[in-house]
């Protein structure tokens, strides 16, 4: 492990203080590429404009036109956190807006796979529908659209992955409107927008087509608002990059969480999780509430998840948590056991006297198919190596084929890896998608050391000894004034995520004293700038040496009624 600091452009974080930033937040933000205090104003005003995002304002005209012919609408979902949100922003902001007509149909992982599929047309069309919406998917939906426009559905598609490509030329579908900020021609600056952040900007632009149709005015229009807590929600647990826009969204969503004005599903998730909604962070989006909605979409039926978000009925909400809860406890025993099964077989790649490959497949017949991203992401972020986990397809009929699911690291794009195994190697890959650093395939099972030698020769083409060696990159040492709880709140309280990394700490301490407890975790006294500090070190047992570089971020414990700032270790100078 490198521990590098980052740079900070001094101009720029001598502007921030200049405005009044204090000199941590304004050292943290110029080096996360802040130059202006503008850039951190978070208010609705400062959003992007509607109308900068291409074909939203022509989904508004038939959203208009739909809802005043009195047409049944139906919304697409996917099966993740932002697809599960998009869904509920979607029949939120819709009925808020004068839809009367209004349901929703969320493919099932197993049966369906992912996106628009001509069987998820016709069951649109069979609901009665006139017009098919889809969220979070639909881009790449070529057959499932044209389906629908078959059956005489109207189509919006509403999405923010990349589009379809057949021999390197962009291919979307037919639908009567698109709006996604990565299709050919969008000039909406935030790339990045989360699928539920383009179905908010949809509902922007309606709002927008009705007053101007006079259906109501400034004053008496809906508040949109309502709906940014699941905008916030959805966008952390994608994973999205944080730019300047969806950290205004996010910030937006976490405001209105804090002070109680937030749907009765997420306040009673935020319980299940054992989280206070008072005090909301992105860490909680990422790493308790995201996971529960997402794992009905693994092990379950996502319509739990979405059925939590739109509910509007106490007691339904608190069951609805509850269980999502209990699917989330399934889902890590499972995961569990499944990524020591799997660790051990990557590990065993790396075994003393053999080369380390520089990219891990991992299959065994006994694994299961919803969880082979977690996995696959437990291996990349343990081995430091592009990661694929393969499992079973459940689906009935398809029990010969694998489905996988890819994590990267930076510098090995996935997708691309996927399209160049496809190319050498014609029939093995039966589909792929996904972005840089995730993707997705099916192979035939006869298939898989094929795929398993074609991906690491890949990445032996593309890494080399720099990139393949782990690198944490941090704010460098903290100043001892700097160690206060009230701090350590005002650095909860910001938006950090992907892109916009939550401030990480280091330099060299003193080890005074370390045990273990739990028999899993490390607790340690440090030395820190001359003055004692608690800290710990979840899930690492191995002793550390008397003097030691540590990376480390801020948190503040509380015992007997007193807080007190203490160090959360990430790694070690190696």
């Amino acid at each position: 492990m490198n521990i590098l600091p980052r740079q900070t452009p001094p101009r720029a974080a001598w502007a921030l203080e200049q405005g009044g930033v204090h000199p941590l937040l304004a050292q943290l933000f110029a080096a996360r590429g802040v130059q202006s205090k503008d850039e951190l104003d978070d208010s609705l005003s400062k959003l992007l404009p509607p109308d900068s995002l291409k074909g939203a304002a022509e989904a508004a005209i038939l959203l208009a036109d739909a809802m005043a012919a009195k047409q049944s609408l139906c919304v697409v979902a996917d099966y993740d956190c932002d697809g599960a949100t998009a869904c509920a922003v979607a029949l939120r902001g819709l009925r808020l807006l004068g839809a009367t007509r209004v349901g929703y149909v969320v493919p099932d992982r197993v049966v369906d796979g992912y996106g628009l599929t001509p069987p998820i047309a016709q069951r649109v069309k069979d609901s009665g529908a006139d017009v098919l919406i889809t969220v979070d998917n639909g881009i790449a939906s070529i057959e499932g659209v044209a389906c629908a426009k078959r059956l005489g559905l109207r189509v919006l598609v509403t999405d923010h992955h990349l589009c379809a490509s057949v021999n390197g030329q962009t291919v979307l579908p037919e639908a009567d409107m698109i709006v996604n900020p990565n299709q050919p021609g969008c000039t909406f600056e935030s790339k990045s927008i989360a699928g539920v952040g383009v179905m908010f900007y949809v509902l922007l632009a309606l709002r927008a087509e009705l007053r101007q149709r006079g259906v109501f005015d400034l004053s008496s229009q809906p508040k949109l608002d309502a709906l940014l807590p699941l905008v916030a929600l959805g966008t952390v647990a994608d994973v999205v990059r944080l730019d300047t826009n969806n950290r205004r969204l996010v910030a937006q969503g976490l405001k209105r969480i804090r002070i109680g004005s937030l749907p009765i599903g997420v306040a009673r998730l935020f319980v299940a999780a054992g989280r206070n909604a008072g005090v909301a962070t992105t860490f909680d989006f990422g790493f308790a509430l995201g996971p529960r909605i997402n794992a009905a979409g693994r092990l379950a039926d996502m319509t739990l998840g979405i059925e939590c978000l739109l509910t509007d009925d106490a007691a339904r909400a608190d069951e609805l948590a509850k269980t999502l809860d209990a699917i989330n406890r399934e889902r890590r025993v499972i995961e569990s056991d499944m990524r020591e099964q799997a660790l051990d077989i990557a590990e065993s790649l790396f075994e003393e006297g053999a080369d380390a490959p520089p990219a891990i497949s991992v299959f065994d017949p006994d694994f299961h198919e919803g969880v082979v991203g977690i996995v696959a992401s437990r291996i990349k972020d343990k081995l430091h190596r592009p990661s694929f986990v393969f499992a079973p397809s459940a689906a009935p009929g398809k029990e010969h084929e694998l489905k996988g699911s890819g994590r990267s690291i930076p510098g090995f794009h996935l997708r691309d890896a996927l399209d160049l195994v496809a190319k050498r190697h014609p029939g093995v890959l039966l589909r792929f998608g996904g972005h840089a650093m995730a993707a997705g395939c099916t192979i035939a099972e006869e298939h898989f050391d094929t795929f398993e030698a074609a991906l690491s020769q890949v990445a032996s083409e593309w890494l080399d000894a720099a990139t393949l060696t782990r690198r944490l990159e941090t704010d460098g040492p903290l100043k001892p004034e700097y160690r206060r709880v009230e701090l350590v709140d005002a650095l909860h309280r910001e938006v950090w995520g992907q892109g916009f990394p939550a401030p990480t700490f280091s330099e060299e301490v003193e080890v005074l004293s370390q045990r273990l407890v739990g028999e899993k975790h490390l607790s340690l006294k440090l030395k820190h700038q001359g003055q004692p500090i608690d800290a710990i070190w979840f899930g690492h047992t191995e002793p550390l040496s008397a003097k030691v570089v540590l990376a480390f971020r801020l948190d503040a414990d509380e015992w007997q009624g007193q807080r007190r700032v203490r160090f959360l270790i990430d790694a070690a100078q190696t």
